[in-house]
């Protein structure tokens, strides 16, 4: 999309805000559910969100599949991302069809025991040049999980913050600030998310191969986004952050 489209759509975002937008994705909730997984459709070259499923248990699931429904019509609204809206797919780490994809969903990883397949999946994922997006997880318990799981995935690689100056923080909307709530109670009692990431090689100046948003559920302010339940400003930043995301993804 040229610079001078990219801000004149940011500029409208003052006039309609995300996430009017996002109402048109699940107006009503239809599909919210941890029980039940909607049928893969066919790669054809469109955007597809893809989220993870992981054995064990069904936190895989949270806010889907409507997260995908709102991200996906926000999407298709402001940016020339051919996105599927409707038919978001959802793998394993160890379905050769992954490969297919260049951005992947992980969420709650605080429950995340991965197998020796889907540790060397995640592998070859990430090694073929495509992006992780890692969400929806806190306090030190949770992290611990991730990491650990990360750590067999890519035993070098280094867990290191990222500032507002990275570029995925640009890619699409200028990120003004990091410092957003993790929604709900939380959020109101002082828990702010943090922002990590794993490069390349380990190094800043290689592409970005692992986003990593912990304290934080940018997912779940997506999903509620059509019926008010959070504040308007910290939601239109989630979207943000996550259309962001893809577009880094789709570009690195």
């Amino acid at each position: 999309m040229p610079r001078h489209r990219w801000l004149l759509m940011i500029a409208l975002l003052v006039l309609v805000p995300l996430t009017a937008l996002g109402q048109r994705g699940d107006p009503f909730g239809f599909g919210r559910s941890r029980f039940g997984v909607n049928p893969n459709v066919r790669y054809d070259g469109r955007f597809n969100m893809v989220r993870i499923r992981y054995l064990g248990n069904r936190s895989w699931s949270a806010d889907y599949p409507a997260m995908e429904r709102n991200l996906t019509t926000m999407m298709n609204e402001l940016t020339s991302v051919d996105a599927i809206a409707d038919d978001n797919n959802v793998y394993t780490f160890d379905d050769p069809e992954l490969l297919k994809y260049p951005v992947i969903y992980l969420t709650e990883p605080g429950y995340w025991y991965p197998t020796d397949e889907e540790v060397e999946g995640l592998r070859r994922f990430l090694a073929k040049g495509a992006f992780l997006i890692v969400d929806d997880f806190h306090f030190e318990n949770e992290w611990a999980v991730f990491e650990n799981a990360m750590r067999r995935v890519l035993p070098s690689g280094r867990i290191e913050p990222l500032t507002i100056d990275h570029p995925v923080f640009n890619s699409f909307f200028e990120i003004k600030s990091l410092r957003v709530p993790y929604p709900g109670r939380l959020g109101e009692m002082g828990l702010y998310g943090e922002f990590y990431g794993i490069h390349e090689g380990n190094d800043p100046a290689r592409r970005l191969m692992v986003m990593i948003n912990y304290n934080m559920d940018i997912g779940d302010y997506m999903e509620w986004s059509a019926t008010g339940t959070y504040a308007m400003a910290p939601t239109n930043e989630a979207y943000k952050f996550m259309i962001n995301y893809i577009i880094y993804g789709l570009t690195h």
